[in-house]
């Protein structure tokens, strides 16, 4: 038998209209909060940032394929992993629907990550994507751009640490400082938290895993200039996963114990 509380018809609509009501509330805060981020100030993006691309090198306005706005998901995948994180991962499975209907609403919607191109590339073709996804790696794209420059768009846009950040405790994420990662932090050690878990999946270990992070950043093409509009990041970017939406109106919500998903692919081989 149920243990959760029953109800008449009539019960059930009472409740339901009265939870309308702060759903309603909600709504219209959620409103107010897109006009407070859209009234953000504009900030000039002067760096010449290089991006690989499967349609070559490119430039951060590049990205923008001939629209006036940018999307970009700061996609969990370094260089040393040996597969994109299962976090971001499922966040993008939805990318393929949505970014169709964005590019006709004059907004492209891409990835970025840091590790190399070829293995992004494989690693959509695994999961079936076709959303653009560019490569930010720590090399100069052209000899006139140095290798500070063409590194600087993970580490400028908070999605990028060092481990001398990591030990020293100097990594800003989400607007506030980090204490330093302790030296003997190894998988063994979080092998009980979902990071040691998403770190193991990933093909690496927990410190090297946790140097990229997940973001969103916005961004404006307004003549022939760029400009950084909006970044959000942790639970921030809560919205984009579509699967918690739905989970959200479930009966039995969340309902989380532990790491529960994984990549779509990796499912029935469990």
């Amino acid at each position: 038998m149920t243990t959760h509380h029953t109800g008449t018809r009539e019960a059930w609509l009472a409740a339901r209209l009265d939870l309308l009501a702060a759903e309603k509330a909600l709504t219209r805060h959620s409103d107010e909060l897109a006009q407070q981020r859209q009234a953000l100030p504009w900030v000039r993006v002067d760096k010449a940032y290089r991006f690989d691309t499967d349609e070559g090198s490119a430039s951060l306005a590049d990205l923008f394929k001939g629209r006036s706005q940018l999307l970009v998901y700061h996609f969990m995948f370094g260089p040393d992993y040996k597969a994109g994180c299962p976090s971001c991962s499922a966040i993008a499975d939805g990318f393929n629907g949505f970014a169709v209907h964005l590019a006709h609403h004059d907004v492209t919607l891409a990835a970025v990550s840091r590790a190399p191109l070829a293995k992004l590339q494989a690693y959509k073709r695994r999961m079936g994507w076709t959303f653009p996804w560019a490569s930010a790696p720590g090399n100069a794209a052209s000899p006139d751009i140095t290798s500070s420059v063409a590194a600087d768009f993970n580490a400028d846009f908070s999605v990028w640490f060092t481990d001398e950040q990591q030990r020293s405790g100097t990594v800003d994420y989400n607007y506030r400082r980090e204490p330093p990662l302790k030296s003997s932090a190894s998988q063994d050690d979080e092998s009980a938290g979902a990071v040691a878990t998403f770190a193991a999946m990933c093909g690496t270990d927990v410190p090297t895993y946790i140097r990229d992070r997940p973001g969103l950043s916005a961004f404006v093409l307004e003549d022939g200039i760029v400009y950084h509009t909006y970044s959000a990041y942790s639970r921030g970017l809560d919205g984009l996963w579509g699967m918690f939406q739905w989970l959200d109106r479930a009966p039995r919500g969340r309902n989380e114990i532990g790491v529960w998903w994984h990549r779509h692919d990796e499912y029935d081989r469990r």
